[in-house]
């Protein structure tokens, strides 16, 4: 499910702000530009790899179209047959995130949340850059856990434009 949150002005604010405003000039709701599109699943490439740091995943998502488009702002990482995606931290509905034609998001990942007392075992891990796409899938090999990813109350951050502000934004949220 999606929230949207919007501003509504008192009443006499827009009316003045109406008023005031020279005849044929567009006002901000008219001026709005027009949402992005979703981007298609087939024009973005996902990845996702070992992270140096204990229990977390560094995903990426690029856009190889040819325009913008939009992604979730909170990526969706399921892993294995586990009910429900990681949570997103911070906290914070969808929204959506601006993808440039060439350019590239990031995000990280913390699968075990390390005072667990409780763990699940799972042998893949889906990315998808929106919650209608179906994701690409990740074994645990290719993740660097060849048992298995161990999971307990996973979280990811939202998209990022680096890497390093991905890690930073774990960090400062869940260290």
């Amino acid at each position: 499910m999606r929230i949207r949150t919007e501003v509504a002005l008192p009443a006499t604010l827009a009316m003045a702000c109406a008023l005031l405003a020279p005849a044929g000039t567009a006002t901000a709701s008219s001026a709005a530009a027009p949402p992005l599109p979703t981007c298609r699943e087939s024009s973005l490439d996902v990845t996702a790899a070992a992270s140096d740091q204990p229990e977390t995943l560094r995903i990426s998502i690029a856009n190889h179209g040819r325009q913008a488009c939009a992604v979730d702002r909170i990526p969706t990482v399921v892993f294995g047959d586990l009910d429900g995606p990681a949570l997103p931290v911070p906290e914070g509905g969808s929204a959506a995130y601006r993808l440039p034609a060439g350019g590239s998001a990031h995000a990280a990942v913390r699968t075990l949340d390390p005072a667990a007392s409780e763990l699940r075992v799972v042998d893949r891990l889906t990315v998808a850059g929106d919650p209608a796409h179906r994701g690409r899938s990740f074994d645990a090999a290719s993740l660097g856990a060849p048992d298995g990813v161990r999971v307990w109350e996973p979280v990811t951050t939202w998209w990022h434009r680096s890497t390093a502000a991905a890690d930073a934004a774990l960090e400062r949220h869940t260290g």
